[in-house]
């Protein structure tokens, strides 16, 4: 297994900027797909008071570990970036792969598997590359982002120094922010001066999962709020809806009979009277600490494991996607009926384009996505969320989030009604909402109150619709990806591009190599000189190839889920390490990493755990090939007649044809990716 490496930011930085100029994307997230703002529709919301330029994000996930899937996230719209979890537990040894969305969601990942402390600079690169790119102009209008931090899971582990230390981090990062100027390059040095964030977050979204102990969400939540000064949102999980509630919903609802939810999942889980009890609580610790409170439905839901796609050792996986969203919309009623419209709701359940605008009609926010993101197409999806959600607005003549709300469901008198306002407010309303004047105007000082009413209203209309729908239900979502019965071989697939986007951390790339056969020889002494044998022949049927830059793969296995063909692009397809110190804490997995010297480049190869070496130099034709048990420098294009220097026995140039074919590909003029950003940092002999 490989492990994910931090990328500096400077090879960051050039490998986004490189692209926006050459490809028009970033981090292969193609432009047209950036959210931008609509013309005439404002989505901008708020949370925990803060003003934030979209009501979505990215929740605590795949999507937010690495710089580069934060940036990637704020490009597809998210302006509330749930990040991932963190906890003191932060060398865990994690199965692979660990997420399958071949129907709906599960996975068997726990928190971010980088350290707290590599953890909290990766937040700090995501923050300074959004900044950059706002000075760019490349998203323009849709500024104001929240990062949202989120720790988990018992109160010893989040009062322990190195996590006190993360969150101290995240409020005060201007140390970190100083160190990393210095890592922008020369060709961008205009952004050095910019006026990076160093309040990278002051809000904390709790985590109650992983056997969070009950009895101590609420001193968690005290804690943070009193003693580290944050606004809190607690995330609740589906089992709060009760073991029969549930099961019901569950299988015989939805259908999804072979899902059983273990009972220790209840057993340990808060009961919906502990729940309200502490929020109630809470509510009031935060009201008198001048601090904001706030819930999240959901957490996924703990499942027995049948598949065979995930390691036999794990017993239990955590189910997400279409089947959560009733699951936790009914939740989301629930907790209304029980506090009305006092505490603000955030949600992350089986969102998708056509739930998306519903759902921020009944003003959850941050509504936020993941399972949709690791579907084919990656990021680019958020771009239709927006689609869907202003063309509603436009449809409704609403210009911002609010007027949506109160006209969304057609609730908007119902809602009136609740606020028994006088008689001529009430009219005046009425008269707004029939002739599509601005209802802000009509209602005055009431229009807070109607938006909130209209909130409620919403949701009955929206949990019962849900609740009657079958667009969730296991008969509509039973069907995995296609396979067509071919194995993955290094060269050649069917490039359909399907593993690049679905990466949330963009370690899949494409990259050219002309069609051709090359002869495969075998060096073998002659007497003072060699003769070449042929042995084979290097076939490559097709221009575009499929690589893997390992820094960036932690082998969850979704491009495997979604590749038409078997073994996995991860696992079978060339992977580049970004240094020699990652290739070689690897030696299990075949690959190969570019290394800068004074002279040209250096290229190790590892095959089936034999490492080669090739040296190609900047200014000449000849090349030196070296491994066990040989060292020669000679022409390619005439082996046996160039060939110096010494060898034990044959040499077989197989390899030598695979690395010459893949070098001159990667680090090609028009090749922008990690692999060549990682080496045009790279300072000889680094």
């Amino acid at each position: 297994m490989v492990d994910l490496v931090p990328i500096p930011l400077g090879v960051l930085v050039t490998r986004l900027f490189r692209e926006l100029a050459h490809k028009r994307s970033a981090f292969d997230l193609p432009q047209k797909f950036f959210v931008q703002a609509t013309p005439g529709r404002d989505v901008s919301t708020s949370f925990h008071g803060r003003r934030v330029a979209t009501p979505f994000g990215p929740a605590a996930g795949p999507h937010t570990q690495m710089a580069q899937n934060i940036v990637s996230s704020w490009l597809a719209g998210g302006r509330v970036i749930e990040l991932k979890t963190v906890q003191i537990k932060d060398r865990l040894e994690l199965s692979r792969p660990c997420i399958d969305v071949a129907t709906v969601g599960f996975n068997v990942e726990w928190s971010q598997e980088l350290t707290l402390e590599q953890s909290l600079e990766e937040y700090v690169k995501a923050s300074m590359l959004i900044e950059m790119l706002k000075a760019a102009g490349v998203v323009t209008g849709l500024d104001e982002t929240v990062f949202d931090m989120s720790v988990g899971y018992d109160l010893a582990g989040i009062r322990s120094e190195r996590v006190r230390a993360f969150m101290a981090g995240m409020m005060d990062a201007s140390a970190i922010v100083e160190r990393l100027r210095a890592d922008i390059p020369d060709e961008w040095a205009q952004y050095r001066g910019l006026d990076f964030p160093t309040r990278l977050s002051d809000t904390l979204t709790l985590s109650t999962f992983h056997g969070c102990p009950p009895e101590e969400i609420e001193k968690i939540a005290a804690f943070l709020l009193e003693e580290i000064g944050l606004d809190v949102v607690v995330k609740l999980n589906p089992t709060l809806l009760g073991r029969d509630q549930l099961t019901s919903l569950l299988r015989d609802r939805l259908g999804y009979t072979e899902l059983s939810v273990p009972d220790a999942a209840f057993d340990k889980d808060a009961t919906w009277t502990q729940v309200t009890g502490f929020v109630d609580r809470l509510g009031r610790l935060a009201e008198q600490r001048g601090r904001r409170f706030g819930v999240k439905f959901s957490n996924t839901l703990v499942v027995k494991n049948h598949k065979s796609f995930f390691s036999a050792a794990e017993k239990e996986m955590y189910l997400s996607g279409p089947p959560l969203h009733p699951i936790a919309i009914a939740l989301v009623d629930r907790f209304r009926e029980e506090f009305g419209d006092r505490f603000p709701i955030s949600f992350s359940a089986g969102i998708d384009e056509g739930n998306f605008a519903d759902t921020v009609a009944l003003g959850l926010k941050p509504v936020t996505v993941c399972t949709n993101f690791l579907k084919p197409g990656g990021y680019r999806r958020g771009f239709r969320f927006f689609q869907t959600l202003t063309a509603k607005m436009a449809e409704l003549g609403a210009a911002d989030i609010d007027t949506y709300v109160v006209k969304a469901f057609g609730r908007a008198e119902a809602a009136l009604d609740r606020l028994g306002l006088p008689a001529e407010r009430a009219a005046a309303c009425r008269a707004a909402l029939a002739g599509g004047s601005d209802l802000r105007a009509a209602a005055g000082d009431a229009f807070d109150a109607w938006v909130s009413a209209a909130r409620l209203e919403n949701t009955v209309a929206y949990a019962a619709q849900v609740a009657a729908s079958r667009r969730y239900d296991a008969a509509e979502h039973s069907t995995p990806p296609k396979k067509i019965n071919s194995n993955l071989v290094l060269f050649d697939c069917l490039t359909c591009d399907k593993c690049i986007p679905v990466c949330p951390n963009d370690a899949n790339f494409s990259f050219a190599i002309p069609p051709g056969e090359t002869a495969i020889e075998r060096l073998e002494r002659n007497g003072d000189g060699w003769t070449a044998a042929p042995i084979g022949t290097l076939v490559l049927k097709k221009p575009h190839q499929i690589g893997t830059f390992a820094d960036a793969c932690n082998e969850c296995g979704t491009c495997d889920v979604l590749c038409p063909e078997d073994g996995g692009p991860y696992l079978v397809k060339p992977m580049f390490f970004g240094s020699l110190s990652a290739f070689a804490e690897a030696p299990q997995r075949d690959g190969f990493v570019l290394e800068r010297t004074a002279a040209g480049v250096r290229m190790h190869g590892r095959f089936a755990g034999r490492v080669v070496r090739l040296e190609v130099a900047r200014d000449g034709v000849r090349v030196r090939y070296a491994g066990d048990g040989f060292d020669l420098t000679l022409d390619p294009a005439d082996p046996a007649g160039t060939v110096e220097g010494t060898a034990e026995g044959t040499v077989d140039l197989g390899y030598l044809r695979i690395m010459e074919k893949l070098l001159a590909a990667v680090t090609a003029p028009q090749a922008v990716t990690f692999v060549s950003a990682a080496l045009e940092q790279a300072r000889p002999g680094a």
